[in-house]
């Protein structure tokens, strides 16, 4: 992906946040957020109230007009600051979007009116309808996403990925899939057009990482209820004290009932109101540290899940090892050189632009130096592999080199009067238990050796995987190889456990037998064989080199294609879940000192006894109930970075992510307040504004 600015504070953001917490004042969009609403409405009531207090004596009200507008002023701004705090979100969605739209061109597209004789029209893009077949040839851009169904070239993705080392797209398996914005540059493709104008892979791309359009998941949700219901009890609660207070000074005959200024003050810092408006930021900034990860999720709800998932599904090919199965090794008959075995493996493979055959080439190179070299005076006939013989190779001078399955060149060079010798049957023996492929090179009659491929596991992998245990995720490799081979890929990767033999419907019952157990389950992968079982997955990140139908079954779309990528996914999803929690201990903590803060000075009129719970010894109660409010609207922008960059996560247990928790924000909610409110009480008394 194209990379933007995503510093905390970005001056532009910055810029556009502060215009955008002034239009979220739209009663409409407040409605959204309960707990602020609330906070909204107490703005309004005390904003009355001071322009009431502007014609009238202050012990009319027992309030001077000066502290009703103090309280009015800073509930305005802890609204503001709310705002400011979700917009700042969607601020940085909003900037990786724009750098996204800018990557997006009008291009024209060569449609292919007639696929034999290559006749093409040149049409806008934007014409192109589905089905239609585009011919995209070096330097041109790929106007539309589908699936190549010609050609092999190599193509530019960095205006997608961000990477600019280019990928190959070809025919067949499981990178056909192409996107359009691309752009190839060697050789050429014919696509069919998968995607209508305006639902291309970028557009939802697009979409995806405009904060702003981001639904609420679940367990936001519920915690958007509990906050309702919280800030609903403490409403009734203020509501009965005016009265019970009238009723006290009158049965009393001494001091005077509490205000309707002190009565909003005192439910707003009572409220779960930091929470309540860093809710929506958390939700956003989770989503958007998804996407600078090159992570594309379809809903916050798979971010969440991440979080929570217990098991890994992982397809073999392409996901844990390199894709291609690669030469390792020569094996020499008795009698024979490894060089001389080397020389006519590279001969048999010139000719060979399987990845296979490639791989011999350069471990001939690496091991001897064997390099191409001109064949032309030399004439050689080359054999293509064919499925009947299960061979490949080359007669050059006189010499007839083949190589290929260990049955098919024994046949060959039986014909011939040859023979298979024991060691070389028994390395083909010893290389089929340990997981590779041998393939018996012969010249003429004679067998020269084996020549040994393997899977190669990436590189760092058993590393990842061990720290995906280290969080109880448990890894399982799923393949369509033979349980012998699975096993040893298996133990050299360091999975926890196998799948051999997969068909698509067996990854699907895995993944529902995990999930019947209370299982939550992520599953990576890139075929359109993994399709069904992507969709069945609670987390299903689908490669970007992947085919489309991977990547409409996924929930998330990776795409730099590195599955070890699912272990930055989950200590995203985590630190939602442990930041969203954190700030809602503080919240609810932080309430604990403004009771000591604001109850003794909202009250000191009416119960001059209640002064004794005043433990901060502050200045008074306006004071008191003035610097509550100001720390109430300040500790909102003071939190903004962490709800913005998120808890960090570290792979421990459950039991211990709890004591840090409530030793961190649930202490640190109980001590901040109380030092914040003394201190800004301290200012306030000697610039003599309370």
């Amino acid at each position: 992906m194209t990379k933007t600015s995503t510093h905390l504070l970005d001056t532009k953001i910055l810029g556009q946040a502060v215009a955008a917490s002034f239009q979220k004042l739209d009663p409409r969009v407040q409605l959204r957020n309960p707990v602020m609403f609330a906070v909204y409405l107490g703005s309004i009531l005390t904003t009355i109230l001071w322009v009431q207090s502007l014609g009238e004596a202050a012990g009319t009200t027992g309030e001077s007009s000066g502290f009703v507008l103090g309280i009015a002023a800073w509930l305005w701004f802890t609204v503001l600051f709310a705002n400011f705090a979700e917009a700042i979100a969607e601020g940085h969605g909003k900037a990786q979007a724009a750098s996204l739209k800018s990557s997006r061109m009008t291009v024209a597209a060569q449609r292919l009116s007639n696929l034999k004789g290559r006749v093409t029209e040149e049409v806008p893009a934007t014409d192109l309808k589905l089905g239609d077949l585009v011919l995209v040839k070096a330097g041109e851009t790929i106007p539309a996403d589908g699936e190549v169904i010609e050609g092999v070239a190599s193509v530019d993705e960095s205006a997608i990925t961000g990477e600019s080392a280019p990928v190959v797209r070809e025919s067949g398996g499981d990178r056909s899939s192409v996107t359009g914005g691309t752009r190839v540059i060697s050789d050429w493709l014919i696509v069919e057009v998968k995607t209508l104008p305006g639902q291309s892979f970028l557009d939802r791309m697009i979409a995806m990482v405009e904060g702003a359009k981001r639904q609420k998941t679940p367990n936001e949700i519920a915690l958007a209820i509990l906050l309702a219901a919280l800030t609903l009890i403490f409403l009734l609660v203020v509501a009965t004290l005016l009265p019970y207070s009238v009723f006290s000074v009158q049965v009393s005959g001494q001091g005077r009932p509490i205000s309707l200024t002190v009565l909003v003050a005192l439910f707003v810092c009572l409220a779960p109101t930091t929470i309540g408006a860093l809710l929506s930021a958390i939700g956003i900034a989770g989503m958007n540290r998804l996407s600078r990860a090159n992570v594309l999720a379809m809903s916050g709800r798979a971010v969440e899940a991440a979080g929570d998932v217990d098991v890994l599904l992982l397809d073999k090919t392409g996901t844990i090892t390199l894709g291609n199965r690669q030469a390792t090794r020569f094996i020499p008959t008795a009698g024979i050189e490894e060089r001389a075995l080397a020389e006519a493996a590279h001969l048999a493979s010139l000719a060979d632009e399987t990845a296979e055959g490639r791989s011999i080439a350069v471990l001939a190179k690496k091991q001897f130096g064997l390099r191409g070299r001109d064949l032309e005076q030399d004439q050689p006939t080359f054999v293509p592999f064919s499925a009947r013989t299960r061979m490949s190779g080359v007669t050059i001078d006189g010499r007839a080199i083949r190589k290929g399955a260990a049955e098919a060149v024994e046949t060959h060079v039986r014909t011939l009067g040859g023979f298979l010798p024991e060691d070389v049957r028994t390395a083909v023996q010893q290389i089929a238990r340990g997981g590779g492929t041998p393939l018996v090179v012969s010249e003429d009659a004679k067998v020269l050796g084996v020549i040994e491929l393997k899977d190669i596991v990436k590189g760092g992998i058993k590393e990842r995987f061990a720290e995906l245990r280290q969080m109880g995720i448990k890894t399982v490799m799923i393949t369509g190889d033979n349980p012998l081979t699975a096993a040893a890929i298996a133990a050299e990767a360091g999975v926890d456990d196998f799948l051999a033999e997969a068909t698509p419907e067996a990854k699907l019952m895995l993944i529902r037998d995990y999930q019947k157990g209370g299982r939550l389950v992520a599953m990576t992968g890139d075929g359109t064989n993994d399709a069904p079982a992507l969709a069945q997955a609670d987390v299903a990140v689908a490669m970007n080199s992947g085919t489309q139908a991977a990547k409409e079954a996924g929930n998330m779309v990776d795409l730099d294609s590195n599955p070890t990528k699912l272990i930055e996914i989950v200590n995203i999803g985590k630190q939602l879940l442990m930041t969203r929690g954190s700030l809602t201990t503080f919240s609810i903590a932080n309430d604990v000192a403004k009771y000591f803060a604001i109850l003794p000075a909202a009250f000191a009129a009416t119960y001059p006894a209640l002064k004794a719970l005043d433990l901060m010894h502050l200045s008074s109660p306006a004071s008191a109930i003035l610097s509550a409010v100001i720390f109430n609207a300040l500790i909102i922008i003071a939190l903004v970075p962490l709800a913005l960059k998120g808890v960090s996560y570290r792979p421990v247990g459950a039991a211990q992510l709890l004591r840090n928790n409530l030793l961190i924000y649930g202490l640190g909610g109980l001590v901040v307040p109380f030092v914040g409110i003394k201190v800004i009480d301290m200012l306030l008394a000697a610039v003599n504004l309370a």
